[in-house]
C-alpha cells in the first residue's frame, strides 16, 4: 500500500472539543444527486482503520476522483450516528465551498447507509513527508515559496469560516514537476469526536498540534498558522520544534518551552527567518500571526532577501524524482509522536471522556 494513502488514511484525530464553527447555510453538495451510483470505482487506492479510497470515474464527464468511504458504523456507538453523519456532512459542505488552487476540491459527499463518503479531486505527487529527513530535504527558497503559498491558501480558508485543525506535512500533497500543491482533508479532523467515539481516545498529531489544541480548548486559524511554523521547521531543519520519547514530556514542551532557534540545527539559515517561526510557533496564540496573509507576506519579505542560489554549504541531496501517489513506498518518520497516535480509554485514565 502506498505511504501517503496510509497517512492519509489514518485514523480521525481529536478535536479541541468546542461546537462546530461551519457556517449552516452552505448548500448541499448533493441534494437529489444518484450518490455513489455516479460514480464508477476502479481499483483501491488505499485503506485504514476508518476508511477505504478508490480511485473513480464520474459517470457523466468521465472525470478521474478519488472516493473516500468512511467506515463511520465501525467506530461510533449507535445513538451517536446520526449526529456524527450530520456533523461530517457539515463539514464536507463547508470543505467543498472552498475553491482555492491550492486546496483539495471536495466535489460531491453523501451517506451510504449507516457510513459516508467523499469524492475529491484526484491528483498525483508526494506528500510533504517525504522531504522532512536529512538528506531529502528541498531548497530553502522551495521551501519557503511552498510555505507562502500554503499560509495564503489557510487564509483565504480562514476567512471562509473554516480551521483545518490537522496540517501537517502528511496533509499536503505536492506536485514538483506540474508546481502543483494541495492542501488536503480539510474538515476530515472534526468528524470524530474523541469524547463520544466507544472504541478508544484520539490524539491528533501531537508534534503539529498547538498548546490551545493540545489543552481542548476553542482554536482559529492562529492554530493552524502554528502548525504550519512547525511542519515549516521540520521541512528546513529535518527536525521537530519539540521531539520526546515521551508523550507527557512532549505535550508539557509543546505548552511551555520554546523552541530552539532554527538556526540550532540549519546554521546558514537567515535571521529573518529565524524571526519569522519564532512568531508562528508562539504558545499564546493571540502573539502569534493574526492571519496567514501576514505570515505569507513576511515570507516573501524573507525569500527576496535571499540570495537567487544557495550557497554551496546549503546544498541540498538525496532529493528523489516525483512519482505517483499510488505508487510511492512507504516513508519513515523522524518522531513516533509526529503519527497519529491512538490511545485505548484503559491507557488514558489522566483524560476520561466528557460526560
Amino acid at each position: 500500500m502506498a505511504g501517503f494513502w496510509k497517512r492519509w488514511l489514518g485514523k480521525p484525530d481529536a478535536v479541541d472539543g468546542d461546537a462546530s464553527t461551519v457556517p449552516e447555510a452552505y448548500p448541499t453538495l448533493s441534494p437529489t444527486g444518484p450518490g455513489l451510483q455516479a460514480y464508477e470505482l476502479q481499483r483501491e487506492l488505499g485503506r485504514g482503520a476508518m476508511a477505504v479510497v478508490h480511485l473513480a470515474r464520474e459517470r457523466a464527464s468521465g472525470q478521474m476522483v478519488a472516493i473516500k468511504r468512511l467506515a463511520l458504523q465501525r467506530e461510533f456507538a449507535a445513538e451517536d450516528l446520526i449526529d456524527v453523519r450530520q456533523r461530517f456532512m457539515r463539514e464536507a459542505r463547508a470543505a467543498g465551498h472552498l475553491q482555492h488552487p491550492d486546496i483539495l476540491h471536495v466535489l460531491d459527499a453523501g451517506e451510504a447507509g449507516a457510513d459516508a463518503w467523499i469524492a475529491m479531486e484526484y491528483v498525483q505527487g508526494q506528500d510533504l513527508s517525504h522531504f522532512t529527513r536529512p538528506g531529502q530535504l528541498l531548497p530553502v527558497r522551495e521551501v519557503l515559496r511552498l510555505a507562502r503559498r500554503l499560509a495564503l491558501a489557510l487564509d483565504y480558508a480562514h476567512g471562509q469560516g473554516v480551521v483545518h485543525r490537522d496540517i501537517k506535512p502528511a496533509n499536503v500533497m505536492l506536485d514538483r514537476e506540474h508546481d502543483v500543491l494541495k492542501i488536503m482533508d480539510f474538515g476530515i479532523a472534526r468528524i470524530a469526536d474523541g469524547s463520544r467515539t466507544r472504541t478508544g481516545l484520539v490524539l491528533g498529531t501531537p508534534s503539529f498540534m498547538s498548546p490551545e489544541q493540545l489543552a481542548g480548548l476553542k482554536v482559529d486559524g492562529r492554530s493552524d498558522l502554528y502548525s504550519l511554523g512547525v511542519m515549516v521547521y521540520q521541512l528546513l531543519t529535518g527536525h521537530l520544534p519539540h521531539q520526546s520519547d515521551s508523550m507527557a514530556k512532549l505535550m508539557y514542551q509543546i505548552a511551555n518551552e520554546p523552541p530552539p532557534d532554527v538556526r540550532h540545527h540549519r546554521p546558514g539559515l537567515p535571521e529573518s527567518l529565524a524571526l519569522v517561526l519564532a512568531l508562528a510557533l508562539e504558545k499564546r496564540p493571540e502573539l502569534r500571526y493574526a492571519s496567514g496573509a501576514q505570515m505569507a507576506q513576511d515570507l516573501e519579505a524573507v525569500l527576496q532577501q535571499l540570495p537567487a542560489t544557495a550557497p554551496a554549504a546549503e546544498a541540498v541531496s538525496g532529493t528523489e524524482a516525483p512519482v505517483s501517489a499510488t505508487t510511492k513506498p512507504e516513508s519513515g518518520t523522524v518522531d513516533a509522536f509526529a503519527q497519529t497516535v491512538r490511545l485505548n480509554k484503559a491507557e488514558a485514565g489522566q483524560n476520561p471522556p466528557a460526560s
